[in-house]
């Protein structure tokens, strides 16, 4: 089996290709190439790991024909294009902790120099000048500092201003009181943070609802002498606001890591008094640069030779040691999202995933994303787990999960139902020794079925004589019976048969099976 094929297209730690190859992929590291360069040379890569050079626009996607996965060396994910990179299967993951140490030391550095002016005072005593009694600082010591965004780099600055003796405040829609407590902060709505705060720092993602989250009317709402500091990212304050508050002597001081253009080499903001700033620098020391690096090598081979998903965008996580058990399961929720995606004609807009027994026990959303990617194949043969969840969102498709840890008939079940017009519709699967898919129930008729292969659907009145009738017309027209299963509501009443074949049934086979006596369905399936 050919080994997984990386390419590293930005410049990092050469620490970076060594644990490709010593984890079983061939590496070529290309760095500096143009669009067109990287387009012609991205077709041969299973894995592409990047920093924030490499733009991964829809074009370098349309000619990645055998890319599985991207790697972004740090946080920021703005030069890859998610929902084009779903739509085409591709994972994205990027590194979130590798730099979080170095960009919350930037930001408390930041705000001590907007603190005692250190930037202005450095400069003014270089020129040859004392001028002693012009900077005159503050102290950060009982003072309160808001944190937008309480998440991994958040906690870290908030934990530093502790031992700084600050008092803390934090806006955080998904912080919780419990983990509020365990950090040491007061957890409050941004108003009140606004008039609280003696300094804000802003740690949270770039999205529609945090852009320009400091507006000219929020900033108006700080208190007068207020410092920010923002080393997150650009677009999250208006930086023509924040300038005239910073003129208007409303705002202190700011200082900024980040900008909405970069590279900045023009601002608004460039030359405005008690204004600091610095080239994007969060993440930019020795040891930050190696650990991203390393991580995301990490990362990438443990997908492309394990099976492994960390720090994904697009798609559930899914550590090493989880993914030999969970691997049965999910090939066993492929096979019923396909089931019932070939079965259920209506237009679909709500399933439902349930696990039960030893699957109650497990990381539910690998075994959410195989059934969409099965069920999903109705509309797209190239889906897979990435691009399924994405398929279902834009068709409007309602994704319900459910979790029952009792144990029933099997020690453990998968069953996937969709709302049809004719009621609710469901199969189940479970494991046979642990490791063999079998289904188990197919619309409320209990049937025990291999899933594999070319199969015949067929749903008749249960008759004398009716298997002997479908055997005949099947080897009249040379197709060979591999299995045969059958399970029926009550005796006389509905049946159902599932027979394996070795070549797919011609359309013509199935019209004639359509009209043999008793015949309710007739369907032609693939797995």
């Amino acid at each position: 089996m050919a080994k997984p094929k990386v390419l590293i297209s930005d410049k990092m730690d050469p620490n970076a290709a060594r644990i490709f190859e010593e984890r079983g992929c061939d590496v070529d590291v290309i760095t500096g190439q143009t669009p067109d360069e990287l387009k012609a040379i991205i077709g041969q890569y299973d894995g592409l790991a990047i920093r924030s050079s490499t733009k991964v626009t829809p074009e370098i996607l349309e000619a990645a024909t055998n890319l599985k996965v991207i790697g972004r060396a740090g946080i920021g994910v703005d030069n890859v294009d998610i929902p084009a990179a779903s739509a085409k299967g591709v994972v994205v993951m990027n590194t979130p902790f590798g730099n979080s140490i170095t960009t919350a030391e930037h930001a408390i550095a930041m705000m001590m120099a907007l603190a005692r002016q250190i930037p202005e005072a450095n400069e003014s005593t270089q020129a040859g000048k004392w001028e002693k009694n012009r900077f005159m600082g503050v102290e950060v010591t009982g003072k309160t500092l808001g944190l937008i965004g309480a998440g991994n780099i958040g906690a870290i600055v908030a934990s530093r201003a502790l031992g700084l003796k600050m008092k803390i405040v934090a806006y955080d829609p998904f912080l919780t009181a419990e983990r509020a407590i365990d950090m040491g902060v007061e957890k409050v709505d941004l108003d009140e943070l606004l008039k609280r705060a003696d300094f804000i720092t802003l740690h949270t993602p770039l999205t529609d609802e945090t852009r320009n989250i400091l507006s000219a009317e929020a900033l108006a709402k700080t208190k007068k002498g207020v410092r920010i500091v923002n080393c997150a990212r650009g677009g999250l304050i208006d930086e023509a606001a924040l300038k005239a508050a910073l003129e208007s002597g409303h705002v202190a001081g700011a200082a900024l890591d980040v900008f909405e253009e970069e590279p900045a080499k023009e601002n608004p903001l460039f030359g405005t008094a008690n204004f600091n700033c610095t080239p994007h620098l969060g993440a930019s020391t020795t040891e930050a640069q190696v650990n991203v690096a390393l991580q995301v090598a990490e990362q990438l081979s443990d997908y492309l030779v394990n099976g492994g998903v960390t720090n994904a965008l697009n798609m559930p996580s899914l550590s090493a040691e989880e993914a030999p058990r969970l691997r049965p399961y999910m090939a066993l929720a492929e096979k019923l999202g396909s089931l019932i995606g070939q079965l259920a004609h209506d237009n679909l807009t709500k399933i439902s995933i349930e696990v039960e027994g030893a699957a109650a026990q497990l990381n539910q959303k690998p075994i959410t994303g195989a059934v969409l990617a099965g069920f999903m194949k109705r509309f797209s043969q190239s889906v897979n787990m990435v691009n399924a969840p994405f398929l279902a969102k834009e068709r409007g498709l309602e994704v319900r999960e459910i979790r029952n840890e009792r144990e029933g008939v099997y020690q453990t079940l998968v069953r996937v139902t969709v709302d049809t017009s004719a009621g609710d519709r469901s199969v189940a699967g479970t494991l046979f020794g642990k490791a063999e898919p079998r289904l188990v129930d197919i619309f409320g008729v209990g049937i025990e079925a291999d899933l594999d292969g070319n199969m015949m659907y067929i749903v008749n009145d249960d008759q004398p004589g009716f298997i002997g009738r479908i055997g005949t017309l099947l080897g009249e027209n040379g197709i060979n019976i591999g299995t045969f299963h059958l399970g029926r509501r009550a005796a006389g009443g509905e049946a159902v048969l599932l027979l394996s074949v070795d070549n797919p049934v011609p359309e013509d086979v199935l019209n004639a099976a359509c009209q043999l006596t008793g015949v309710r369905v007739v369907r032609a399936l693939t797995f």
